[in-house]
């Protein structure tokens, strides 16, 4: 089942947090200080963060899942 998620391009993310602070679900953080990670499991796809990244590295990709 495809479903939509939000997808970050690590090597481009200037972990800024805006997209942890916009996520409805809180299920953004910023690794290591380095790169925002999403956790797929429980990402809805609503865009909030792709809309909001400054740096525009996070994508709303539709991807399987089980």
């Amino acid at each position: 089942m495809l479903k939509k998620k939000a997808i970050v391009d690590k090597n481009y993310c200037v972990a800024c947090g805006a997209c942890a602070k916009v996520c409805p679900l809180g299920i953004i953080n910023i690794e290591q200080g380095v790169f925002a990670k999403v956790n797929l499991d429980k990402c809805v796809g609503c865009s909030k963060c792709a809309k909001t990244c400054p740096a525009s590295v996070i994508e709303i990709q539709k991807i399987e899942v089980n």
